[in-house]
């Protein structure tokens, strides 16, 4: 599994956000700056955020983009679910139900499995907030 620029700016993105969120309405080319992202790319991506109620906007003079809810509330695992999809390693796992016609004998399918439990082990217990704590504290990361 490899994750996107998508999936990995989104994360910027979201992060960015919740550290200037004290600032109010944040214009995208202010992100794309700080973030040294194309603005046009994070257009596309803050779309997707939109779409999802992952982020609130206002047009005009003053306007930009802000997070719809507070940083705790969005682990890593939606924003890369909402960019990229599916975070199985294998395509046998990519379903609520595996398809496969040889799951029943699949020598390997418990590593694949194991694998995506810890994948999303990691990402549904990350939350933005964690990272901006990150950010603020190094090293503490791993205390969490």
């Amino acid at each position: 599994m490899k994750i996107s620029t998508k999936g990995r700016y989104a994360l910027r993105l979201m992060t960015d956000l919740a550290e200037h969120h004290q600032d109010g309405y944040v214009p995208i080319k202010v992100i794309a700056e700080r973030q040294n992202i194309s603005d046009k790319y994070l257009e596309q991506i803050i779309s997707i955020l939109s779409r999802a109620g992952f982020v609130r906007s206002v047009r005009g003079a003053g306007g930009g983009y802000m997070l719809a809810y507070p940083p705790e509330n969005y682990t890593v695992g939606m924003i890369l679910r909402l960019t990229e999809g599916s975070l199985a390693p294998v395509a046998c796992l990519e379903t609520e139900e595996n398809l496969c016609e040889r799951a029943e004998s699949c020598p390997t399918l418990f590593i694949w499995e194991k694998l995506y439990a810890a994948i999303n082990d990691v990402v549904d217990n990350i939350t933005v907030a964690d990272i901006v704590a990150r950010n603020t504290n190094a090293g503490d990361f791993y205390n969490i």
